[in-house]
């Protein structure tokens, strides 16, 4: 049967935009992009998004596609952010008779659609600058000011945690226990793409040159020249580490894989243990896959 609506996950380089594209293509879908690096325009290639190879457009052999390519990098945005225009994009795609279909990787995204987030307060921009350029500059420093519950590393939502402890002196956790809102209704239906990690490794292996052949380096020296933190894209600090002489081209290369892998494997993680799907695909997806999915 045909969903209301779908979230389409798994690891990089699974095979889930193609996978996405075509089912789009069989049931009148609108990609909705789930990824929080492919959102920024102007890296398309290292950040692997559907238009790395492709003008940047509204659409893909007819099929809507939305919140790619939208943010210049000099913007930051919050979950809640992503949340109200995942909304917004979900309810044009019904208003227009087509089937929201969001696809990515990134978990508190996902987690967004799927349950909703806590209510949080407003943040101002000094807070928010105060908070980013502590992370940047001392980021063990950052953590030591959260609460003991807060184990995150991740420097963005260090940052977040951060801004929201100087904005109001309470901790991320306390808005966190409040009911969650904002959540897609009905839930979407959940496929996970989780081919094994030697293939996903192989794939990983195979596309790093093909990103940079499609442009990446020419993508780094723009974030160079921005000022966007690097390291929010896998790849991106290694290529600008490279521009900047830092290592060689071939570490390069050899650092991105590995961060890559990495990637990878904590994204596995978290769809094994923060992801229910209502159906798992454990190959990279064949045309057989999508008449399961619609039958």
């Amino acid at each position: 049967m045909i969903h209301n609506a779908y979230v389409i996950t798994g690891p990089t380089a699974s095979g889930k935009s193609d996978f996405a594209h075509r089912l789009a293509l069989r049931i009148n879908g609108t990609i909705i992009n789930c990824d929080s690096v492919q959102i920024y325009r102007g890296i398309e290639n290292i950040s692997a998004s559907p238009f790395a190879t492709r003008p940047v457009a509204d659409e893909i052999d007819g099929v809507p596609y939305r919140l790619f390519s939208i943010l210049p990098l000099t913007d930051q945005i919050s979950v809640v952010d992503y949340q109200n225009m995942a909304r917004r994009e979900y309810e044009l795609a019904c208003a227009n008779g087509r089937i929201p279909i969001f696809v990515g990787g990134t978990g508190y995204y996902i987690n967004a659609i799927i349950n909703g987030i806590s209510p949080m307060p407003d943040i101002s921009a000094e807070n928010r600058k105060r908070a980013r350029m502590l992370v940047e500059t001392d980021i063990e420093a950052a953590r030591k000011m959260l609460s003991a519950d807060f184990v995150v590393t991740d420097p963005q939502r260090v940052a977040r945690a951060l801004e929201v402890f100087f904005q109001t002196s309470h901790h991320l956790s306390e808005y966190q226990l409040a009911p969650r809102v904002g959540q897609i209704t009905p839930v979407p239906y959940k496929i996970l793409i989780n081919p094994p990690a030697d293939l996903l490794r192989e794939r990983i292996t195979k596309r790093i040159p093909q990103m940079l052949s499609g442009g990446a380096m020419t993508e780094a020296r723009d974030i160079i020249i921005t000022g966007w933190d690097a390291k929010r894209a896998i790849g991106a600090g290694q290529l600008c580490a490279f521009l900047r002489g830092e290592i060689t081209h071939e570490k390069c290369i050899e650092n991105w894989i590995i961060k890559t892998n990495q990637y990878a494997k904590r994204q596995r993680t978290w769809f094994r243990t923060q992801f229910n799907p209502d159906y798992t695909i454990e190959h990279v997806p064949m045309d057989s896959d999508i008449e399961m999915v619609i039958k």
